[in-house]
């Protein structure tokens, strides 16, 4: 959409909202209109000028010194969004959680026009101040957002582009707002990103202030990124989480709240390298990580400490393929060596990554690299750069010497897209083009490079059912889809019962003696299991962490939620009746919400997915 429909578009959205009373649904993004709908229950005037004086120069500089350390640790990044930005004019604002301005770095001529909107130290930016903006609305949604121009609430704010990510301590708390405000008549292409970028380095080092004394693992899928700020860090006090950064809840799929709760050995499987050196993990899906550990001298012990000693619980149970898998799995090696591309269809949980790295491990090109690129999961600002690469100087805040990209590190080996049905149409012309003609050409030009992988996709969507909604471009999927292997759902497996016995050995619970008497394996295999693989290894996780050593887990020692099922419901009604798998996973999300009281937290771990997933897949 270019800009002079996306201003019409604004107005008329602005029209019928303010004066006609109505919702403008397509007209406007769910986040600004739901930020209207909260100013306008403020009662806030949209056409007035708000009253915004800076807080007293003695305030002012109590605020400073309150947020002394944060400001420090953000400097840097400030005055490198700056300098990055100086051609559009745009300043870089550091606000405190309340969205009070500390810090604003920028082109002097531009600093004099957001002065005459209060956008400078000391004046007050949350919502219920300063109506819709980028850094008020971050606050509310505890996310990036980009507010463009008449998306601000107040009608003298839309000279204004901004682009805001709030800032998390370690331990999830809410440190500041970071934020890059331009003139909305100058596009400003890469302004979230940059911003994202930016707080991911001011995060890394917030770590320094809590690391002191404990132990600190770092890890990431690729080691080349160990170090950086895209490194998963974890912080432990003995055996217990107390904090993480982003990457690292991506990464195992759980949110601030698991801080405290959550064991190491919970987490990993195997004992830790030793201080100061890197090693090899597995995490709990069993992929291997490449980890470093700083910190304390004292080892993190592996095992739960008891009275009797047990062997430690495997995070990850090896990868369990029935005879149809198995077949499945035979048929796609020989289509992916005879370079055929597959694509997975299943719910989420399902294992398709998993299938993935087995299919990966057979074929003909195991010795070469597997790199798995979710989706859903790169921010839609920076994932055409994360995918093609980069050449030197292609955008502000670019690398100075480029960057090669995903599709060419998966040069010679396996690219697995996960979730490619939630990637944007415009990136999926440029993805056909790579698959087509072999060879990627570098954002902002340059050299193509003729690339060779293999190619595996994966979706818990109905592709075909978005290519007939024309969210989805036919001619990527059908070739994609050239060979499709469908994952089923847990609740379509006849073999449920020999399934959980299986994934119970494999977790080890021979090897402590434990066992599931039939009535407790009766009433597990009778479960709908909406989250599937995840959601059952990690209940029967949970049962083996608690049962004692040398005993028997009956239906007494299972979860509230499971007691009440019946052996001979295998199917929950209203998720038998889906007509999608889009469909299904919704009903599944609201039936967990409503199991737990509306607690989106626990909702999430019942299912067995992250809280952010949860409120993505929701919406």
């Amino acid at each position: 959409m270019n800009r002079s429909s996306s201003n019409h578009g604004l107005s008329i959205a602005r029209q019928r909202f303010f004066a006609e009373g109505e919702r403008p649904t397509g007209l406007v993004s769910n986040v600004i209109l739901e930020s209207w709908q909260r100013c306008v229950a403020l009662g806030l005037a949209a056409g007035a000028r708000p009253e915004l004086e800076p807080i007293p120069s003695s305030a002012l500089t109590e605020l400073h010194d309150r947020h002394e350390i944060l400001r420090r640790i953000c400097r840097p990044e400030l005055e490198a969004l700056h300098a990055d930005a100086h051609d559009t004019g745009a300043i870089a604002i550091l606000t405190g959680p309340d969205g009070f301005v500390l810090d604003a770095v920028g082109d002097a001529r531009f600093l004099d026009k957001a002065a005459r909107v209060a956008l400078r130290p000391g004046v007050p930016w949350s919502e219920n101040a300063t109506g819709t903006n980028a850094i008020g609305t971050a606050l509310v949604e505890r996310r990036p957002v980009e507010v463009r121009g008449a998306e601000h609430y107040f009608e003298p704010h839309r000279i204004l582009s901004c682009s805001a990510s709030p800032i998390f301590d370690p331990r999830g708390r809410l440190a500041g707002v970071l934020d890059l405000s331009g003139e909305a008549s100058v596009q400003h292409v890469h302004a979230l990103g940059m911003v994202r970028l930016a707080v991911d380095q001011i995060e890394h080092r917030l770590f320094e202030q809590v690391c002191h004394g404990r132990e600190v693992i770092r890890c990431h899928r690729d080691a080349a990124l160990l170090g950086t700020p895209r490194e998963a860090l974890l912080v432990f006090e003995g055996h217990r989480l107390v904090a993480a950064n982003r990457h690292a809840l991506e990464l195992f799929g759980f949110g601030w709240d698991e801080l405290g709760r959550r064991r190491y050995d919970e987490l990993f499987a195997g004992a830790l390298p030793g201080a100061g050196r890197d090693g090899l993990l597995r995490d709990h899906f069993g992929t291997t990580l490449h980890a470093r550990r700083d910190g304390a001298a004292t080892r993190i012990a592996v095992a739960r400490p008891a009275a009797t000693p047990r062997p430690p619980l495997p995070r990850a149970p090896a990868p369990v393929f029935d005879a149809q898998l198995d077949a499945d799995l035979a048929r796609a090696v020989r289509l992916l060596d005879a370079d055929i591309p597959i694509l997975l269809q299943g719910e989420t949980g399902t294992g398709k990554e998993v299938f993935a790295r087995e299919l990966h491990r057979r074929s003909a090109r195991a010795a070469a690299g597997f790199v798995a690129v979710n989706c859903a999961a790169l921010p839609e600002s920076l994932i055409e750069s994360e995918l093609f690469g980069y050449a030197p100087g292609a955008f502000t805040g670019a690398r100075r010497e480029g960057a090669p990209g995903l599709l060419r590190e998966a040069n010679g080996g396996m690219l697995f897209l996960d979730e490619i049905g939630d990637m944007p149409l415009a990136l999926q012309s440029r993805l056909l083009r790579v698959l087509q003609e072999r060879e990627v050409t570098p954002l902002g030009g340059g050299r193509a490079v003729a690339v060779d992988f293999a190619l595996v996709a994966a979706s818990h969507r109905d592709l075909e059912a978005a290519v007939a909604a024309q969210t989805f471009r036919p001619d990527l999927y059908y070739r994609i889809a050239q060979a499709t292997v469908r994952l089923r759902a847990l609740r379509e497996r006849e073999d449920r019962s020999e399934l959980i016995v299986r994934l119970w050995t494999s977790l080890g619970a021979a090897a402590a003696n434990v066992r599931l008497d039939e009535a407790a394996l009766a009433t597990l295999a009778a479960q709908a299991w909406p989250g599937n693989f995840r959601q059952l290894v990690g209940t029967l996780r949970s049962l083996l962490a608690l049962a004692e050593p040398d005993s028997v887990v009956d239906v007494a020692q299972l979860p509230p939620n499971l007691r009440g099922a019946q052996a001979s419901t295998p199917v929950a009604p209203s998720l038998a009746g889906a007509a999608s798998m889009d469909e299904l996973q919704r009903l599944a999300m609201q039936e967990a919400l409503a199991a737990c009281n509306g607690n989106t937290s626990a909702a999430a771990r019942r299912l067995g997915i992250s809280r952010s997933t949860f409120y993505r897949r929701l919406q």
